[in-house]
């Protein structure tokens, strides 16, 4: 497995970089976090991975703010329940939206919307916000979301290397995902509180 990454990240190096900015558009934290692994075990320099995991993520929010622009209320009206988002949620985040606009962008950004980041994302189109001032707040948040999962990653990593015996990663891991998953019901428990 390590010969086969060194092979393809030195020989395949467009590629890559072109595969993590169509990947990270889709799934950018998660991604974000492997690569900071992948970066502390040398087989990734920082900046280039850096760029690319920006890029795609901010093209992700991209298509979900032109999908919100351009389908607005029709898009929730169908697809809004596979994606949780519901007109009553857009609706509730409209009335402050345009106040606030610039604050709600950049928290939700670099606090992956606390479970609600589609609605932002959304919601930023259907209410018109201007679409340069939309990417350069998103680009700000951007820049020290994917720089913190990636410190995420590399410093998890540290210890998964440090640890000798296969019930001490068991228990890294198993420790890391509870994290997650606290983060998770935080962001369950954040939307029940604004519904």
């Amino acid at each position: 497995m390590q010969e086969w990454l060194i092979h393809v990240s030195s020989n395949h190096e467009y590629t890559i970089y072109f595969l993590i900015i169509v990947l990270a558009s889709i799934e950018g934290p998660v991604l974000s976090m492997i690569f900071g692994v992948l970066i502390k075990l040398g087989y990734f320099s920082f900046l280039p991975v850096y760029i690319a995991l920006m890029l795609g993520d901010l093209f992700g929010d991209t298509f979900w703010y032109s999908i919100g622009k351009k389908f607005g209320y029709s898009f929730v009206g169908k697809f809004g329940k596979y994606i949780n988002v519901d007109k009553y949620r857009i609706e509730k985040l409209d009335k402050v939206f345009h106040k606030y606009k610039h604050y709600i962008l950049f928290i939700s950004k670099i606090s992956n919307g606390f479970g609600l980041s589609l609605v932002t994302l959304i919601t930023a189109g259907m209410v018109r916000i201007p679409f340069w001032k939309y990417l350069s707040v998103n680009l700000a948040g951007q820049f020290i979301w994917s720089g913190m999962l990636i410190g995420v990653g590399y410093f998890f990593s540290n210890l998964y290397i440090q640890v000798d015996t296969w019930m001490s990663r068991a228990g890294v891991i198993i420790l890391f995902l509870f994290v997650i998953y606290l983060f998770v019901q935080y962001g369950k428990y954040l939307k029940r509180r604004i519904v």
